[in-house]
Formats: structure tokens, C-alpha cells, sequence
């Protein structure tokens, strides 16, 4: 409401008709329950395209009439409501799950609410399916203790840290290089800079999880979890399966079993299901075709890992495939942050022409011990027992001495945090688009 009061009624009025459209649905025969189900994902996947795609798609529809000698009509440019991508995919969950008969619907109109815009992750996930939750909705009072709150204070400086001081200070320097001309990124500056970019946007993200999950510990929630470590990935199909783990188990759930998933009769078909999965699954990350394409190149990945990539990976080796995918993945980046399709084929040119002649790069200390720190922190579990211990050190309080040094150490860190925010002006929301 602070941010943009009128859509408080947008959200509010799809909220109550969404409520009771899915109570008129539960009393119903299972012939029409399938018309109820379907106004209910007409009503939200309408808003979104509407809010997120209605300038995009006239865009390029004014493209093609400018190109054709035609003249392109006038359009009021739509404003972005923050979070609409995230709060639409849960209340498609709830609807869905519902229909399943995988939970009972909620009885008060205040406890869907609660669900579909419950603030400590609505604006960056992560993206929690109503079965998940909707026990939670209803009762938490044996979650509500003294160590969960701990936890979570533990867990959202955690994400606080990753976010403010290790996100923002690489984004810094990543926008500076995105924005030089062709003539100034030469091959190691454009390295650098997807590098960094990758772990930017690697711990922005999960930091905005990790403060996420600790709010909601703190005030009795269990979100799942939506990172695992992806940059030590095999294959991009286990990239997706420890990168925003719960987009990746929404679209499994919802859209890539009911298309068949791979109890499929072809290999065709089954390479089908996977394209589309992750075209959508671009697209929804922004309304641009840059993102479409990253889609698709992440769709065309997972089908040749069925194809040959992964029997390729084990020959290879751990450390060998965890590099190629590593290096697959930054190719995609590059998709993902440019800002059009000139920006893309220059980037990648400078990247592999190996041109070493232009400007020199010299960020500062400060960003090379940040950048140094990033890679640590991103591979570190490459290292046998790594992810066991972080299961652990994140879900399970220490012996009282060693929480009375983690409190210190986290409230260090706090105000480390809370003094690079007030001095910085700098401090990016980069989902936004989303």
C-alpha cells in the first residue's frame, strides 16, 4: 500500500472473488467443478498477462505494424504491482491443490489472505505451495518457541549479509561494465563481469530467501527452502534442481506432469514437455524476449542432458562437468542481464574473441576481496560434507556457548549491515521485473 496504494484493490478484490469462487467450486458436482477451477486461473493468469505482459505484447505488435507501413496505436504504459508473479502462482496453487483434494480449502476469507500476501516472501519467494502451508495457516503454536526465533534472527542476517554486503557491492560494478560501449569490454573485463553478475544475482536471491525463511521461523512459519548450493551442479538439470528449487517444483507440479512429463510414449514429446516448461518459465521471469530465449536455452540444455550431456558429465569427472555447466550457466546470465539483443551479441563476442586490448580493470580491493569471498561461498560445497553441515548449522541451535557466539557474530553483522544501507544509496531490487 506504501508503494503503490491503488493496488492494494487489485489485490484485495482478486483475493475475495478468488476465495469464493473456490468455496462455490468445493460444493459443486465434479463436471462443473472443472468451469470453477478455470475461472479461477482465467481471473489470475488474466491479471498477470494483463499487468505484466500488456506492454510487451503491444510493443511488439506496434513493431510489426511499423514494419509493415502500418501506424501503431497509442498505449497507456501499465505499471508492474510488486509481487503480482509470485502471489499469482500461489493462488493458482491454492486453487489447484484444492481441486486435487490434496488439502481442504481454508474457512476464513482472512486466512487465504494471509496466505496469498503474507509479506515476509511475497515480493522474491520463495514461492510456497498452499499444501506446504495451509496447516500452518490454521495453527503454528509449536513452532512459535524460543529457538525457532533464534533460528530465524540467525537466518535473516544471514540473507541480510549475502544481500548488502557481497550482492550489492558486485551489482555495482556489474552495471558499470554491462553499461560500456562495444569498443571498451575486452575479454577479461567481460568475464569478470558475468562472473560477478552470477554471483550477484546468486546471492541477492538467495539472500532474499534466506531473510524470507528467517522472518517466517521467527513468527512460527516453515518456508521450504530455495537454494542448495547450484553453482556445484553436474548438468543444468541438477542446476534446476538446486536453483529456485521451489519455481522449479511449482512448474513440475502444475504444468510439466499435467502436460505428461516423462511418462511420455516419445522422446519427442517428452523433449516438448520440457521446452515449454522452461519457455513459460522464462517468460515469467520478465516480459522481454531475452528472457524467452534464456528460457529456451536452458530447455535446449536439459534435453541434451538426456541426450548425451549427462552420460558425458560422469565420464568427465566432478570437477570437470561442475566447470562446463558453471561456464554453460554464465553463457545464460548473459541473456538474462542484458538489456537487448545488441548488448547480447557483443557481450558474448568480447567474451570468447579473446581481445585483450582496451581499457584496464581495476575495481578496488574492496570488490576483489567481495568477488574473491562470492566464489569461496559459491563452490565451498564442493567439499565433501559441506551440505551437511549446512543443514545443520541452519536448522539446529548450538550448545549455549557456541549460540551465545553466533548471537554476537549475527548482531556484528547486523549493524555492519544496517551502516552499509544508510551510507550506500545503492541498493538494487533486481527481481522487480519479476
Amino acid at each position: 500500500m506504501w508503494g503503490a496504494p491503488l493496488f492494494i484493490f487489485m489485490v484485495s478484490g482478486s483475493i475475495i472473488l478468488d476465495f469464493y469462487i473456490i468455496r462455490w467450486m468445493v460444493k459443486e458436482t465434479s463436471e462443473r467443478k472443472r468451469w470453477w477451477l478455470a475461472a479461477s486461473v482465467i481471473l489470475n493468469v488474466g491479471l498477470l498477462v494483463y499487468f505484466k505482459y500488456a506492454n510487451f505484447l503491444v510493443d511488439n505488435v506496434n513493431s510489426l505494424l511499423v514494419a509493415s507501413g502500418a501506424k501503431g496505436f497509442d498505449w497507456i504504459k501499465i505499471v508492474l504491482p510488486i509481487g503480482i508473479s509470485f502471489f499469482t502462482f500461489q493462488k493458482l496453487s491454492y486453487s489447484i491443490d484444492v481441486y486435487r483434494k490434496v488439502h481442504s480449502p481454508l474457512d476464513r476469507i482472512w486466512d487465504y489472505a494471509l496466505y496469498i500476501i503474507l509479506f515476509p516472501q511475497l515480493i522474491a519467494g520463495p514461492i510456497v505451495r498452499y499444501h506446504e502451508i495451509a496447516d500452518q495457516i490454521k495453527d503454528r503454536s509449536h513452532q512459535e518457541t524460543a529457538d525457532n526465533r533464534l533460528l530465524g534472527l540467525f537466518r535473516f542476517i544471514i540473507g541480510l549479509s549475502k544481500k548488502v554486503l557481497i550482492a550489492n557491492v558486485l551489482g555495482a560494478e556489474v552495471d558499470r561494465i554491462f553499461s560500456l560501449p562495444e569498443t571498451a569490454l575486452t575479454t577479461p573485463i567481460a568475464w569478470f563481469g558475468i562472473i560477478a553478475y552470477s554471483f550477484q544475482i546468486y546471492f541477492d536471491f538467495s539472500g532474499y530467501s534466506d531473510m524470507a525463511i528467517g522472518i517466517g521461523r521467527m513468527i512460527g512459519f516453515k518456508f521450504p527452502e530455495n537454494f542448495n548450493n547450484p553453482y556445484i551442479s553436474r548438468n543444468i538439470t541438477e542446476f534446476w534442481r538446486r536453483w529456485h528449487m521451489t519455481l522449479g517444483r511449482w512448474m513440475k507440479d502444475y504444468l510439466y506432469i499435467p502436460l505428461g512429463g516423462s511418462r511420455v510414449k516419445t522422446k519427442r514429446r517428452l523433449f516438448f514437455n520440457l521446452w515449454v516448461v522452461f519457455l513459460i518459465s522464462g517468460l515469467w521471469h520478465g516480459a522481454a524476449w531475452n528472457f524467452v530465449v534464456w528460457g529456451a536455452f536452458h530447455g535446449l540444455f536439459l534435453v541434451l542432458d538426456r541426450i548425451f550431456l549427462d552420460k558425458l558429465a560422469r565420464r568427465m569427472g566432478k570437477i570437470p562437468s561442475v566447470v562446463l555447466t558453471y561456464i554453460i550457466t554464465l553463457v545464460g546470465w548473459v541473456l538474462f542481464r542484458a538489456e537487448n539483443f545488441g548488448q547480447v551479441g557483443f557481450y558474448l563476442k568480447s567474451m570468447f574473441s579473446w581481445n585483450t586490448e582496451g581499457p584496464s580493470f581495476n575495481p578496488g580491493a574492496h570488490f576483489w576481496t567481495i568477488f574473491v569471498i562470492g566464489a569461496f561461498f559459491s563452490f565451498f560445497a564442493l567439499r565433501k560434507g559441506i551440505e551437511s553441515w549446512q543443514e545443520e548449522f541452519l536448522n539446529k541451535l548450538p550448545s549455549n556457548r557456541s549460540a551465545i557466539v553466533r548471537a554476537s557474530i549475527s548482531i556484528i553483522f547486523l549493524v555492519i549491515c544496517l551502516a552499509f544501507i544508510t551510507s550506500s544509496g545503492f541498493n538494487p531490487f533486481i527481481y522487480f521485473r519479476f
